[in-house]
């Protein structure tokens, strides 16, 4: 081997370097809008409270992640990336919620169309500022 080339250990070392820098992305990418109350009934579960996870931390599945209602009762972890407005995220925030409903039948309506996952406005305001009707978040499915 040659005095100019980096050895394997050296390569690897310098790429987990970098990952640890820019970070890595541990989920899917894509969109979060909020809803508010009434909850009831859901697509998944119908008028039953108990589907409901005491922390309020839920959402409903868009079109995207609905899979024709087998995402009924899927927990997910999601945090918050970006906004429009800079200050929207809260940094450091990770939420896990349980899909208890299809965004495109809620009874509440979502502040924003074809998000991948509307939250409630409990789950929403753990990881944004309650303002925004929108955000793009990470997720990833437990």
């Amino acid at each position: 081997m040659s005095k100019h080339q980096p050895s394997g250990v050296l390569q690897w070392l310098s790429l987990f370097l970098l990952m640890s820098l820019f970070g890595v992305s541990r989920g899917d990418v894509g969109t979060a809008a909020r809803y508010s109350p009434p909850y009831l009934p859901t697509a998944c579960f119908g008028n039953n409270p108990a589907q409901f996870p005491s922390s309020n931390l839920f959402g409903a599945a868009g079109e995207g992640i609905w899979d024709n209602g087998a995402s009924c009762g899927r927990q997910y972890l999601v945090r918050c990336l970006s906004a429009a407005v800079h200050t929207t995220c809260k940094p450091e925030e990770t939420i896990q919620i349980r899909i208890v409903d299809r965004a495109a039948t809620s009874v509440s309506r979502p502040s924003r169309n074809d998000a991948t996952i509307v939250l409630s406005t409990t789950a929403f305001s753990t990881i944004a500022n309650v303002s925004a009707d929108f955000i793009n978040i990470e997720f990833s499915q437990v």
